[in-house]
């Protein structure tokens, strides 16, 4: 294996695992202490990574996305489980619960800002790997909280919205859930595709998600002092 692919593996591996791996405990760790020990109960309160990843969704399906070379990389751990009933206030605690995920992104973004300022003190070698990690580790985390809050279920900001609607609002969004992966699919790959078929950008989602993500970007570097 060439050593540049060796050495692009080492850069990625180790955000994409922490970031995935704390957003799904996260979920787990707000609903615990809500009132709901199911994931708690099962080991999803983990920092193991085995216990989060999705064989086809973490691993198969980005991989079939690169070698495509999809307009956008999709891909999801296993959901946490949460049983909403178990919760004191089932509606304002789904929003809680449902929000913990990209907001563990969202300091894990703010972490990798802040740890910009050691580089400085490493051997250049050793600098430049640690430079590298601590960016991919602010670019994913920005990514994945701005996707995770999509207003669509299953995402994290269907969940969000369902909570804070109003209830003959919220019932039709609910019922999207079984379809919401296929939507997703839908608007981030088959849209774009099609409308390069015909000649027009349709990569509007994608591109509200990455201007999205950039400012995030922008000001975690502001606020860290790492700009």
């Amino acid at each position: 294996m060439p050593d540049h692919v060796i050495y692009l593996a080492t850069i990625w591996i180790l955000p994409v695992i922490v970031a995935i791996t704390f957003h799904e405990a996260a979920h787990g760790f707000v609903a615990y202490l809500l009132g709901d020990d199911t994931a708690w109960r099962l080991g999803r309160v983990s920092f193991n990574p085995i216990r989060h990843i999705d064989p086809f969704g973490t691993i198969v399906l980005p991989g079939i996305l690169l070698l495509l070379r999809a307009p956008f990389l999709f891909g999801y751990a296993k959901p946490v489980p949460i049983n909403f009933r178990a919760l004191r206030s089932p509606r304002r605690d789904m929003v809680l619960v449902a929000a913990a995920g990209p907001a563990m992104n969202i300091a894990l973004a703010v972490v990798a800002g802040l740890a910009f300022h050691i580089v400085g003190y490493l051997p250049p070698t050793s600098a430049q790997w640690l430079a590298d990690n601590l960016k991919n580790a602010l670019i994913l985390n920005a990514v994945l909280a701005v996707f995770n809050l999509f207003p669509l279920p299953p995402l994290d900001g269907g969940r969000i919205l369902v909570g804070i609607l109003p209830k003959p609002l919220a019932m039709p969004v609910a019922r999207l859930e079984p379809y919401g992966l296929v939507i997703l699919i839908g608007l981030l790959i088959v849209l774009p595709i099609l409308g390069a078929q015909i000649g027009v950008d349709l990569n509007v989602v994608s591109r509200i998600l990455a201007i999205s993500s950039g400012a995030i970007i922008e000001t975690v570097l502001h606020i860290t002092g790492s700009a």
